[in-house]
């Protein structure tokens, strides 16, 4: 029997080298081949995106409509989207955009990505559609340079000045005014509200409670109006916090819970926002609903909250103090 030689071991084993790194450096130059074909997509892509931009240029536009999926303005919960932008594109890589807080136009840089996607000011939006008198933007939800695909997306809608004056002869007021269809949406969810108390939902007028005995004091609490700053502004109608407190008590005590207002004004107690161990729950609990049905029913005249005019139950937050003296 043969051995095989020494020579003929380094001789194969140097063909499988060579083959092995033939085979690594193809893979690694269709790698390379793949990153440069994605980044000359992505340039071709911000480039035609950015040639659309300039077909527009100088164009001021309003915006008319803003809805999910569904074409509502409103969520489940009660969050209202609300249209209010006023743009134009002085040139490709800028925007004017109106500021309601500050009350002028600012202006902002426009930064390309792929797919028709850019950022606007603050925001990331995915363009849809531009015609003669409208565009149409795909709100998107970005971070770590990462686009989310949410279950529900909102669109925003413009239409140009021009159009809405002169061939719509009608004006923003009109055009941003919720639909028929939303309407027809708030008065199902109040009806089922008024049937089943755990579908309340945010009035975007919240409850107002107002003292009607020196013995009690009530505060609203209200987040200072934000700037410019990220494309969100907060909604505090969707959490109505008040600070209560109540002199002459039984007792001193601290309590914050959530509460019902139904469509009638009728405050009852929901249940705690703290934790509680479960030896504290019905104790705390009883407490809480004596303090309601007690002290805020006697003490106060409550407004239930309100959607398009529509009295509907809600929910409320309360952090309610009791003095003794």
């Amino acid at each position: 029997m043969r051995i095989p030689s020494i020579r003929f071991y380094i001789s194969r084993n140097f063909v499988f080298l060579f083959v092995f790194i033939l085979l690594f450096a193809g893979k690694c130059n269709r790698g390379y081949r793949k990153i440069v074909a994605e980044k000359e997509k992505k340039a071709a892509e911000a480039a035609f995106t950015k040639n659309l931009i300039n077909k527009i240029k100088g164009i001021k536009y309003t915006e008319v409509k803003r809805t999910f999926d569904n074409g509502l303005s409103f969520s489940p919960v009660g969050y209202q989207l609300v249209p209010e932008w006023r743009i134009s594109f002085p040139s490709r890589d800028s925007v004017n955009i109106y500021s309601p807080k500050k009350g002028r136009f600012l202006n902002a840089p426009v930064v390309f990505d792929h797919d028709s996607i850019f950022n606007v000011a603050w925001a990331w939006l995915k363009l849809k559609y531009i015609k003669k008198d409208s565009i149409q933007f795909m709100v998107l939800h970005v971070s770590d340079n990462i686009i989310h695909d949410e279950k529900t997306h909102v669109y925003m809608t413009f239409y140009t000045n021009d159009y809405i004056r002169n061939v719509l002869h009608s004006d923003t007021l009109k055009l941003r005014r919720p639909t028929r269809r939303d309407t027809q949406y708030i008065q199902a969810k109040t009806l089922l509200a008024a049937r089943i108390p755990d579908s309340a939902f945010a009035g975007t007028s919240p409850a107002v409670l107002k003292p009607k005995s020196p013995l009690i004091s009530v505060k609203k609490e209200t987040v200072p109006p934000e700037d410019v700053n990220g494309g969100s502004v907060y909604d505090d109608y969707l959490s109505p916090t008040y600070d209560i407190v109540i002199h002459r008590a039984y007792e001193d005590f601290s309590y914050s819970y959530t509460a019902f207002v139904d469509e009638k004004g009728v405050i009852t107690f929901r249940k705690s926002t703290i934790f509680l161990n479960p030896e504290f729950v019905v104790p705390y609990n009883s407490a809480m609903k004596g303090i309601t049905n007690g002290y805020l029913k006697l003490y106060l005249d409550v407004t239930p909250g309100k959607t398009l005019g529509i009295p509907h139950r809600s929910i409320i937050f309360l952090n309610v103090v009791g003095h003794k003296k």
